[in-house]
């Protein structure tokens, strides 16, 4: 199985994979997420160790009960061959009504079919207002003229 754009990344290339796993993500769908990870894919994510694509499936599912109102940017910072590094922002809000930006960055090596084989995830919550929501798009995919975190000053 492929999933294009392939490495070895150019930069137009990287910026597609990370548009394409933001737009993923954005779908909220665990299923659909997990198919561009290697069947034995390993992640970290904060304090979670995570290995295959059924675990990957069970933590989004969960990730997603807890985490309503999910919208995501990602943005490219570096790449170079078969990896990829970004930088990352999502506001959520909890079952009580609060909300939270998350802020990150991830650290991904992909397969030569341009499946995620590693994704180490480091991320920091930071409680927010209402008011000082940035993403309001409808839930789903970023709109393709809404800034991205550099035009917002994240």
């Amino acid at each position: 199985m492929t999933r294009p754009p392939l490495p070895p990344f150019t930069a137009e290339t990287a910026r597609q994979k990370v548009r394409l796993a933001e737009d993923a993500w954005n779908s909220r769908d665990p299923e659909a997420v997990s198919r561009a990870y290697t069947p034995d894919s390993r992640w970290r994510n904060r304090s979670t160790f995570l290995a295959g694509r059924a675990e990957i499936v069970r933590f989004l599912a969960a990730k997603w009960r807890t985490e309503r109102e999910y919208r995501l940017i990602k943005e490219l910072w570096a790449f170079e061959a078969n990896r990829i590094a970004v930088r990352f922002a999502y506001e959520w809000q909890d079952a009580e009504g609060r909300w939270t930006r998350s802020y990150g960055n991830e650290n991904w090596e992909f397969d030569a079919g341009g499946l995620m084989a590693l994704r180490h995830a480091s991320i920091n919550d930071l409680p927010i207002a209402d008011a000082d929501r940035l993403f309001r798009w409808p839930q789903g995919r970023r709109p393709d003229g809404h800034p991205s975190l550099s035009d917002l000053g994240l």
